[in-house]
């Protein structure tokens, strides 16, 4: 099976955006990051442990309506297990955003009693929002700020690019812009962002893709591809050989009844993304020993 093409990042542009959020930690209470709950361990950034140092985080598992919820409830655990609070969430939709706000309020009830007791009971929280490209940070930001425009305001310590918006339940944001990416060494996470389009198609083989995708459909979620391609769960078949079965089962012929794999890549592609093909989550957690736990609220 065809590697995927070779991939260019911006190293530049990633160190510009570690230096603002290492600049920007000591103005926030708390960390947001959003990950995508079909792949939480792909769709984030490994720097994101060193850059925020100990603040209090809260995970966001979002698009939780199209990944598996069996797994996505051995997700929970599994952050929960590493110090953060955690909220499953769609924020297309806007399911589950409600419980950003109280869930924050439990993952610092600690300072806050401090603020109170300081006389600073009406403080805001204010929180840093974190994300990969794609991974819905934006349509979080809009769910929480109530549709309304984002005003940037002037703040010692903060960059004019960088933006304080105002939710309800006295929260403020900062948004952090630019492109932070993961570290793409790893061909296997690269490919997984690629499955939910959290990389362009048009830098992708698409065959090779949509390839690797019906191997581990195939072995993962043997029902789904029998259901919808009838590609039986006994077959010994892996990589371009599925995709030529489901070329072959959709009707997608060339001339001379040769398969149409270019076709049929687009058409898994889409489907999946469209989750036609039901629920699905590509990675499982690895096993760790419990740290620290805290609340979870879920969608």
């Amino acid at each position: 099976m065809e590697d995927m093409k070779d991939i260019q990042w911006f190293p530049g542009h990633m160190a510009k955006t570690r230096r603002m959020i290492q600049k920007s930690l000591p103005l926030v209470d708390a960390v947001a990051e959003l990950l995508d709950a079909r792949l939480p361990l792909s769709s984030r950034n490994p720097e994101f442990d060193r850059l925020t140092r100990k603040k209090p985080r809260l995970v966001i598992l979002n698009k939780a309506d199209m990944a598996d919820p069996a797994l996505t409830q051995k997700w929970i655990a599994y952050y929960q297990k590493r110090g953060a609070a955690v909220i499953t969430a769609d924020s297309k939709s806007g399911k589950g955003v409600k419980n950003f706000s109280s869930a924050l309020r439990t993952l610092l009830a600690p300072q806050l009693a401090q603020f109170a007791a300081k006389g600073m009971k009406g403080r805001p929280i204010r929180v840093m929002i974190l994300g990969i490209p794609n991974v819905g940070k934006s349509s979080l930001i809009n769910r929480l700020a109530g549709g309304k425009r984002a005003k940037a305001e002037d703040r010692a310590g903060v960059t004019r690019i960088q933006q304080w918006i105002k939710v309800d339940g006295g929260v403020e944001l900062l948004d952090t812009p630019g492109v932070l990416w993961p570290k793409l060494d790893d061909q296997e996470v690269a490919c997984r962002l690629a499955f939910t389009g959290a990389i362009r198609d048009d830098i992708l083989d698409k065959e090779a893709l949509a390839a690797r995708l019906l191997t581990i459909l195939h072995k993962q979620y043997p029902d789904a591809l029998l259901e919808r391609y009838k590609i039986p769960k006994d077959a010994e078949l892996q990589g371009f050989e599925l995709l030529e079965m489901l070329a072959k089962n959709r009707g997608m012929l060339l001339s001379g009844g040769v398969p149409n794999t270019e076709r049929a890549a687009i058409a898994l592609i889409d489907e999946f993304r469209a989750v036609k093909l039901g629920r699905i989550t590509l990675e499982e957690p690895p096993c760790e020993q419990p740290q620290q736990t805290a609340p979870a609220t879920e969608a």
